[in-house]
């Protein structure tokens, strides 16, 4: 089920919004007249996005929280609910990482990802649901990342967690249809490789520079595609061409589409300057607002490589569709 309300009359609450695909969110979010209640770790960062909020005519409310503390979470919620009179829409954004071998990654590094994406995530739909209900239905949309359907080497607990936020998304969904609240929308967004601090961020324990595996989108696509399943709910929405042919091809053939993907980012994941070990903002938030990660010089460049990958795939998908249709012939 859609809004209840339009928009421009609808109060949102997007975690993760001092930066990246939160703060590309809020922005569409305030273009278009709804409330926002921005949350993340660090005010100062929360307070910059507000103020373009501002600017773009949208009220807003800065509620510093940490979305693995569950009582912060409902706080937030209570908080929006004081402002505006309700909540219409919640969107769970907020997510780190620690990249490197499975059996590098130290164990309170692999444990507080779980904790940020996946309990953050579970926090926050604890906490919309009830406010949800008594506004008449509303939505959640979590970000969970092509990644929850495909896998990447190096990203052993952030893919794990976007597998499990799909899964539970898929659960939650059907419970509340079955206890008849279908008026509340659980939707999934998958994006691709998206121009955001998150490579610069991550915990690194690779020895060496991240860099976003192309193509590379910007983090306006993911926010727009937010705003359209806030529109129009539906249970999965890809953000970028390259998650949606990663997909097509995971679901045809697997086994080639993972040897695929682990060369390709094997490849593409590293740049050539030397980085030693660091927690990034695993445990201490970044402070600066930045909706974009600086990739945006490399994008044409990068994508001819990730067009190049992609023909790739669509080969390899269209060869396991031929195969699947002489097999059925010949039975």
């Amino acid at each position: 089920m859609p809004l209840t309300r339009s928009l421009s009359d609808a109060t949102v609450v997007i975690t993760g919004a001092s930066g990246g695909i939160g703060a590309a969110t809020a922005y569409a979010l305030a273009r278009r007249g709804a409330d926002v209640v921005l949350a993340a770790r660090t005010e100062p960062a929360l307070r910059v996005v507000a103020e373009r909020c501002h600017e773009l005519g949208a009220r807003t409310l800065v509620v510093p929280t940490d979305i693995t503390d569950p009582v912060e979470v409902d706080r937030l919620a209570e908080r929006a609910v004081a402002a505006f009179g309700r909540i219409d829409a919640w969107v769970n954004n907020a997510a780190v990482s620690a990249v490197g071998l499975f059996d590098e990654i130290p164990v309170p590094e692999f444990r507080r990802v779980v904790e940020v994406n996946l309990l953050g995530t579970v926090h926050g739909v604890r906490a919309a649901l009830p406010h949800l209900a008594a506004a008449g239905g509303g939505v959640v949309v979590n970000n969970a990342s092509v990644l929850a359907e495909v896998a990447m080497p190096y990203q052993s607990a952030y893919n794990a967690t976007k597998h499990a936020v799909r899964g539970f998304a898929d659960t939650v969904r059907q419970e509340l249809r079955l206890t008849g609240r279908g008026a509340i929308s659980i939707c999934t967004v998958l994006p691709a490789t998206i121009d955001t601090p998150f490579f610069r961020h991550a915990a690194n324990h690779t020895g060496r520079e991240l860099v976003p595996p192309p193509p590379v989108y910007p983090p306006e696509l993911v926010a727009e595609t937010i705003v359209r399943l806030l529109r129009r709910p539906k249970r999965e929405a890809y953000a970028g061409g390259a998650a949606r042919l990663l997909g097509l091809q995971w679901r045809l053939a697997p086994a080639l589409a993972e040897r695929a993907l682990g060369w390709y980012v094997h490849r593409t994941q590293f740049g050539p300057a030397p980085r030693p070990d660091d927690t990034g903002n695993v445990f201490d938030a970044d402070g600066r607002a930045r909706p974009g990660g600086g990739w945006h010089g490399r994008r044409r460049r990068l994508v001819r490589v990730g067009a190049a990958f992609g023909l790739a795939a669509a080969g390899t998908a269209a060869g396991t569709v031929a195969a699947m249709r002489r097999s059925r012939v010949e039975r």
